[in-house]
């Protein structure tokens, strides 16, 4: 399902929302000549009319030609409320870029371009979207709501956030007490999406688990986004010379040659991977791994895959 997106006119127009237009459509093209065409992603103007229910919006037109009732859909109306969290903790900076964009983006920005284009797909499905973003606080926490009004500033809220940060700055994940607290704050039953590294200190694992269990807690179905840079974080892919190794939220540094901690480094990470994989599969939360090199189809098919089985 590649895609490509018309350099030109990004270039013509640097609006967030005609990058994620641009990457959805392509995804649907995509989509179309797959075994998966078969999804519902297109905007729907009219639902069929209930007995019983209120026949002040039956579209009587729609009747006249159809023989068939079915009530208009308004904006505020929706199928489905979902709550996008954007980890914005410093390690989420990583590569630290001087321009990281849509073809060559840093996990954060990676993860902006995510939102957005979940934002338009569940504009067009008129759904219902909030956000919130959260580092060492929770920094912003909107309702879910399905209004052009409310999307537009959504899509405002993360270009603030396509700026890169001084790599001075330094936001240390809190992602236990963000979970907890955003949990208390989504009052209505909703899909939650997490876009998050997960590099919480791992001495609080269990206090991570236990805030993901929170979400599943409140009835929310919920889908975690494990975003990496596969390559590096992952598979440690260094050239064997010395390098300078520094922690983002923290500051450390450590000088050292790839090949030497190598094999103590993947064996930590897998270990941290397998658990977080393993607590999810438990609490039935959806892990996806997602890895910012791989592009974007990888975590829209899971959200529809998603979005499928809950309507």
């Amino acid at each position: 399902m590649a895609y490509q997106i018309d350099q030109t006119r990004l270039q013509q127009f640097s609006s967030l929302e005609l990058i994620a237009k641009q990457v959805v459509e392509g995804f649907i093209t995509g989509l179309h000549k797959s075994p998966f065409h078969g999804f519902s992603v297109e905007f729907a103007e009219h639902r069929q009319y209930n007995t019983g229910e209120s026949v002040k919006n039956i579209d009587w037109k729609l009747y006249g030609r159809t023989d068939r009732l079915y009530s208009k859909r308004y904006e505020e109306e929706t199928n489905l409320r979902c709550q996008i969290l954007i980890d914005n903790s410093s390690s989420m900076y990583y590569p630290v870029l001087e321009n990281p964009s849509v073809d060559l983006p840093n996990k954060i920005t990676f993860s902006i371009y995510v939102t957005a284009s979940l934002i338009y797909l569940l504009r067009r499905q008129r759904d219902a979207a909030g956000i919130s973003i959260f580092s060492d606080k929770i920094e912003l926490h909107t309702e879910a709501k399905s209004s052009s009004v409310h999307h537009k500033y959504l899509y405002n809220e993360l270009e603030k956030l396509l700026h890169p940060i001084s790599p001075d700055t330094r936001k240390r994940t809190a992602a236990v007490d963000a979970l907890h607290q955003i949990a208390e704050r989504i009052h209505k039953r909703s899909l939650v999406i997490i876009l998050s590294d997960m590099f919480e200190n791992m001495a609080n694992r269990e206090d991570l688990f236990s805030a993901l269990q929170h979400l599943r807690h409140n009835q929310h179905e919920v889908v975690l986004f494990h975003v990496v840079d596969k390559s590096k974080e992952l598979d440690f892919d260094f050239d064997n010379r010395p390098y300078r190794f520094i922690d983002l939220e923290s500051g450390e540094e450590l000088k050292a040659f790839p090949a030497k901690v190598k094999e103590q480094y993947m064996e930590a990470i897998e270990k941290y991977r397998s658990e977080l994989k393993l607590r999810c599969g438990q609490y039935r939360i959806d892990f996806v791994e997602a890895d910012i090199n791989s592009g974007f189809e990888h975590v829209l098919l899971p959200y529809l895959v998603k979005r499928e089985k809950l309507l």
